[in-house]
């Protein structure tokens, strides 16, 4: 797979048994669109991961310069029962990313997570609104300098009737 991939992506990865890509974020709709003409029809997931406090080592190729965020897509090919993983740095500073959505709509509700969650903005996606938290929620519960905090619980009244 990295005859397909590798001189778009970087260098490849494997993963338990999966092949990893690592885009920069101008190469992400590149590497997806020629991942998607290659066959992996599927978008399985989409998520992101705040490495704000992680201080092991992310497994990340030389040329690739490790952000604080990454976002990481999952793709799958049917016919060739194939998996590739794209993971994409993300800077703090500018966390926004292109949409995948024309590429796979399903992808929709999987970046509004993202940045309902991180505040990853996805570029061109149709509505990037929050999906999880009320829309005047303040911050982005997943980050990792979000304050924890307590949450009032609201309860209706109970009534002891039976």
């Amino acid at each position: 797979m990295a005859e397909r991939y590798g001189a778009i992506a970087g260098a490849e990865q494997p993963s338990r048994g999966q092949a990893v890509v690592h885009p920069s974020r101008s190469e992400w709709c590149d590497v997806a669109a020629a991942a998607r003409a290659d066959g992996f029809d599927q978008l399985i997931d989409l998520t992101a991961v705040d490495y704000l406090t992680y201080g092991a080592d992310r497994g990340l190729p030389d040329q690739v310069a490790p952000e604080r965020f990454e976002v990481v897509a999952s793709l799958m090919s049917h016919e060739r029962r194939e998996r590739l993983r794209m993971r994409v740095q993300v800077p703090a500073d500018d966390p926004t990313l292109p949409t995948l959505f024309d590429l796979w709509p399903g992808s929709e509700s999987l970046e509004r997570e993202v940045y309902d969650m991180f505040g990853i903005v996805f570029e061109g996606h149709p509505d990037l609104s929050r999906i999880l938290m009320p829309e005047d929620w303040p911050g982005h519960p997943l980050r990792k300098d979000y304050d924890v905090g307590q949450i009032p619980v609201q309860f209706k009244a109970a009534s002891n009737v039976r």
